[in-house]
């Protein structure tokens, strides 16, 4: 009998203070643009785009999970100001590091080699790393009025993503299921 699929993403979260910050930011955007998606997520930057998995054969993507972080030093995350998907989406800017793109590309290879998991949706796409502030339900209209806002916003903030997070949607939102610390020194 095959067990229950729910959908689950790969991502790196930033530090906790970090988060509240981003949270913060993802609050305004509820409160002024009426645009309250993003809060249905922690801050992330999305490494493996949402995909189905049986419950039931979670321990085997825990165990690829945790054998792929142990064989990876932290990840040095440098976030610079703020991009943009016109014309909907607002996100704070990762920059495109050597060690971020790499851990991407190695991650999406090996759940792909392994256990067959693939973004359909990608078509070839370049990794563009970004963690959203306002997406989706931001309306076009509040897009143009935000994105002025936004466009010239300082923000800078640094830190080492010490694990990957496999994230779990359960009752309209999503909760982190399980990290993976990455275990070699840099």
């Amino acid at each position: 009998m095959k067990s229950l699929e729910k959908i689950y993403f790969i991502a790196l979260l930033p530090p906790a203070d970090f988060q509240a910050e981003v949270t913060t930011i993802k609050e305004y955007f509820a409160a002024q643009y009426n645009s309250i998606h993003a809060l249905k997520s922690p801050p992330h930057i999305t490494l493996q785009a949402p995909f189905k998995w049986e419950e039931g054969r979670l321990p085997e993507l825990a165990k690829s999970l945790s054998e792929f972080a142990a064989n990876y030093p932290p990840v040095p995350i440098i976030l610079s100001g703020f991009g943009a998907f016109s014309p909907r989406v607002i996100y704070i800017n990762p920059l495109k590091t050597p060690e971020l793109m790499a851990v991407q590309a190695d991650l999406t290879a090996r759940l792909q080699s392994d256990l067959g998991i693939v973004d359909e949706k990608d078509n070839g796409r370049p990794f563009a790393p970004h963690m959203t502030v306002a997406f989706k339900d931001l309306s076009k209209s509040a897009f143009k009025a935000a994105w002025p806002e936004f466009r010239q916003r300082p923000l800078f903030f640094q830190f080492d993503a010490t694990h990957l997070t496999l994230l779990v949607h359960e009752s309209g939102r999503w909760h982190v299921k399980s990290e993976f610390p990455f275990v070699i020194s840099p």
